[in-house]
């Protein structure tokens, strides 16, 4: 049986709630570690700014960068007291999946999208919901459902 190259990833990760940012990234990092992926980190200041990240690398390997196989989006939205809530969660995840449709990429979505401090530490720590561990999982599921339709590239 032939050996398959490990999985390159992207993760790109907004650090606009940094104790978030550590374990949403501590999980992704584990996952990866145990498919035995590689990987490279990103950061960038809040979840909006992720899928514009995500396309820069897709032009940077267009013009002979680091070609990834896929990418793991992390980051925290959580909601306060104005309508900047529903915008960031809404249009980072519009464009994370117009991003993956239009590019056929093996995107896994991280960006998490709570109430309150409580919730967020919840789904962020790799002892509890693991958020950042499903997004790396998630996308390296992607990553083989590509492989098998015969669509990688």
């Amino acid at each position: 049986m032939a050996k398959t190259k490990a999985a390159h990833i992207l993760i790109v990760e907004a650090r606009f709630y940094d104790d978030m940012a550590d374990a949403l990234l501590d999980g992704a990092k584990h996952a990866l570690d145990a498919a035995g992926a590689t990987y490279d980190i990103v950061t960038v200041p809040g979840a909006l700014e992720i899928p514009p990240a995500i396309a820069m690398a897709l032009d940077g390997a267009d013009e002979g960068a680091v070609e990834y196989d896929g990418f793991v989006a992390l980051g925290m939205v959580i909601r306060g007291e104005t309508y900047h809530f529903d915008i960031v969660a809404n249009e980072s995840s519009r464009a994370i999946m117009d991003l993956a449709v239009s590019e056929s990429l093996a995107i896994g979505n991280g960006i998490l999208t709570v109430e309150n401090d409580d919730q967020a530490r919840a789904r962020a720590r790799r002892s509890e919901g693991d958020k950042g561990g499903f997004a790396a999982r998630a996308a390296l599921t992607m990553i083989e459902l590509k492989k098998k339709l015969g669509t990688e590239q």
